[in-house]
């Protein structure tokens, strides 16, 4: 049963074609994975479907009744409120009738008029069977197993000002599946979850009784979710029906395929045109000129201009240019920390904690949110102090850090500037460097605060590829990126002589990468020869 259509779609912003005449069916029990490059229209397109916006062209009709719900990264909500009555709040409909209920079981309690006593009875019996009916016995149970879930508990109290933007967009997430739409709509739902928080939502999202899209460059989490890929492709969306592992070779045979049809059709029309010319020169040479050698030739432009014209497929889409290099190895012991202690406040995070990095050594740090892993970071940084214990760095380090949050940028710098102040070139160089990230013409006086989350990601590797520094800790390397970009990332980690250490919830990333892990569970830090997907079954085991 199809409970979305979308017809001959376009979407505009100012002289900006998004994507155009998009057409594509949503049936009931989907699970569709929406993806491409940054900057494609994955977000608009979802807006159009949940009912947000409007299209510039086309039209989007809905199953009568349909109920959409889109992940938002920022929920209209009350400042003052906590996080647990927020999640309650979903509950409209449910929290009127128990109201009532309330109210009609203190009446019952305190009236003697038998007519009166009997009427409050059947109206309670009423409201009582919808209340049961529409699961209003279960909302404390759901509220908890979703709190659980998304690793929310920490939460339950804070108020909503409180919290930091990771924060809000899990309880934004957390409110979505509570209120269990029709049609359920997540734009990238794994950012800030930890391992444990994705797995719940993959088998949650797997137990859905709805229809789900989803916009993820998770390659494991949409391998995990997903029966179907759709693609928007240079302003196109192509559907394949199946995961995404064999949509990547599903594609490439696509793109093989059409690209051999565009060379055939080619020297189709290379060769009618060389007819044409030569029935022309025949028929003009003739004495007299030949009519019956030009009417053959009409009649081949007519048959030539009636050919649809397929267009060149692109094979090799541009991608970032990552090269890294070190100017000079370090020493042997790149990172020593022995029985290092850290608290914040009442929070013990860590105690007696020990860590050995080796130079050249790929070494990923994973826990569940919370333990402090960007803190051990930080500790090897030098911008937060150990209470107790050791941290030694090794000789001739140089240390580039590629943070999350990306802090350290100035947001009324434009994008030049900003890179000139970390890699001291001339501005036509500066320009021909931020080519290769994509940054073309006039984006380059783009003002950083105005730039996306992968445009920023692309700028600062653009400046840490350029420093030529011997570690790199990397927390949360992938945010923001594409996958077509991560891929690359991960191309050009894997070339580098220098050493890795990295804080990432990316299971792909890390399994490709990183040989050696340490686990941060129960206030210590183990190592283990092997990458995730290995001390994953260790962590069920702990």
């Amino acid at each position: 049963m199809i409970i979305c259509s979308i017809q001959n779609v376009a979407q505009t912003f100012g002289a900006n074609t998004i994507f155009n005449d998009i057409t594509c069916e949503i049936k009931h029990g989907e699970r569709i994975g929406l993806i491409g490059r940054n900057g494609e229209g994955k977000s608009s397109l979802l807006d159009l479907i949940a009912g947000k916006t409007e299209p510039s062209a086309g039209k989007v009709t809905w199953k009568k009744g349909l109920t959409t719900g889109l992940l938002e990264q920022s929920p209209d909500v009350e400042d003052e409120k906590i996080v647990e009555a927020l999640l309650f709040d979903v509950f409209t409909l449910l929290n009127y009738l128990r109201v009532k209920m309330t109210d009609l079981e203190r009446r019952m309690a305190s009236e003697t008029n038998p007519e009166k006593l009997s009427r409050y009875i059947e109206k309670y019996g009423d409201l009582q069977e919808k209340f049961q009916k529409d699961g209003g016995y279960e909302i404390d149970a759901q509220v908890r197993r979703i709190m659980s879930g998304l690793q929310m508990e920490e939460l339950a109290l804070k108020k909503w000002q409180q919290l930091s933007g990771g924060e809000r967009t899990k309880v934004g997430l957390a409110r979505l599946l509570l209120k269990a739409p029709d049609l359920l709509l997540l734009d990238e739902p794994t950012n800030h979850l930890d391992f444990l928080a994705i797995e719940w939502l993959t088998n949650f999202i797997n137990q859905y009784d709805g229809t789900v899209v989803i916009v993820s460059h998770d390659r494991y989490f949409l391998d995990e979710t997903v029966s179907s890929i759709a693609e928007i492709d240079q302003g196109e969306l192509i559907r394949y029906h199946t995961n995404y592992t064999n949509y990547v070779k599903e594609r490439e045979e696509r793109l093989l395929q059409e690209f051999q049809q565009y060379q055939d059709q080619q020297k189709k029309i290379k060769k009618m045109k060389e007819t044409i010319k030569r029935l022309k020169e025949w028929a003009n040479q003739a004495n007299p000129p030949n009519d019956g050698l030009h009417r053959r030739a009409k009649s081949m432009e007519k048959a030539l201009a009636r050919i649809e014209t397929l267009k060149r497929p692109i094979l090799e889409q541009k991608k970032i240019s990552l090269d890294f290099h070190m100017n000079k190895r370090s020493g042997k012991d790149v990172v020593i920390m022995e029985e290092v202690s850290k608290q914040y406040k009442d929070k013990k995070l860590f105690d007696h904690l020990n860590l050995h990095v080796r130079f050249q050594e790929r070494i990923a740090i994973i826990g569940e949110n919370g333990t402090g892993k960007s803190t051990i970071l930080k500790m090897i940084l030098g911008t937060v102090t150990e209470d107790q214990g050791i941290v030694k760095l090794g000789s001739g380090l140089s240390i580039g850090f590629l943070s999350q949050h990306m802090l350290e940028m100035d947001g009324d710098q434009t994008v030049l500037d900003e890179f000139r102040k970390y890699v001291h070139v001339t501005e036509g160089d500066a320009r021909g460097i931020l080519a290769k990230f994509l940054f073309y013409g006039s984006s380059v006086f783009q003002k950083v605060s105005s730039i996306s989350g992968g445009e920023r990601m692309r700028l600062r590797l653009a400046e840490l590829v350029h420093q030529n520094h011997n570690l790199l800790v990397l927390d949360e390397p992938t945010n923001h990126l594409d996958i077509e970009s991560k891929e690359v990332l991960e191309e050009a980690l894997e070339q580098f002589d220098g050493t890795i250490i990295t804080v990432s919830h990316d299971r792909y990333f890390l399994d490709r990468i990183f040989p050696v892990t340490y686990l941060l569970s129960g206030k210590t830090l183990k190592r283990y020869e092997g990458n995730y997907t290995f001390i994953r079954e260790k962590w069920i085991e702990i």
